[in-house]
């Protein structure tokens, strides 16, 4: 039987690799929410990513072919709200619209949205780092300190994440807009 036997050498200080992450920009105002028809849906994924996914197919297609079916049209740009920062994520998926629709299919609703005081947070980021953006306005909040109640927070997805081919933007190039009402 014949054996090889292989010298090798090891490093005294083990090489220690640092990534640099670029912090997401977040601008800051105060601002009224504009009044809003919102078609909307409910829906939930299991992880981050799957709630992409489902963002694409519900405002594609599922809210796409209720807007077609009713001949109403979209006003603005999609909208979500989330329950919650921890798997499963639990959310709310819309469409501000120019007039109610006549008919609903099951699973699809209506609500008004806007018309309050709001705070606004220009987020310009990966998704993943949306926490950061609510974190901002909730801080902005407790410094204000306003006599009225914050609402449910929610988003307004201004620019597309992905271009004209199907290829995702630079994160950092994208807004969505995380908008705090409050009464």
């Amino acid at each position: 039987v014949k054996t090889d036997t292989v010298k090798t050498t090891v490093a005294e200080k083990p090489v220690e690799k640092t990534t640099v992450v670029k912090p997401a920009i977040i601008n800051i105002l105060d601002t009224i929410a504009p009044k809003r028809i919102v078609v909307y849906m409910k829906d939930s994924a299991a992880t981050i990513d799957r709630i992409g996914l489902k963002l694409g197919q519900i405002y594609g297609v599922k809210l796409a072919d209720v807007l077609k079916k009713n001949g109403i049209k979209a006003t603005g740009a999609p909208m979500a709200w989330y329950k919650g920062a921890k798997a499963p994520y639990f959310f709310e998926v819309g469409l501000p619209v120019d007039k109610a629709p006549s008919k609903l299919p099951k699973n699809v609703f209506i609500k008004n949205a806007g018309g309050d005081s709001a705070i606004v947070a220009h987020f310009f980021g990966p998704y993943e780092m949306t926490k950061q953006g609510y974190e901002a306005l909730y801080e902005r909040l407790k410094e204000e300190k306003p006599k009225k109640k914050p609402g449910k927070a929610y988003e307004v997805y201004v620019d597309d994440p992905v271009d004209e081919k199907g290829k995702p933007k630079n994160p950092f190039k994208v807004q969505t807009d995380i908008i705090l009402p409050y009464y």
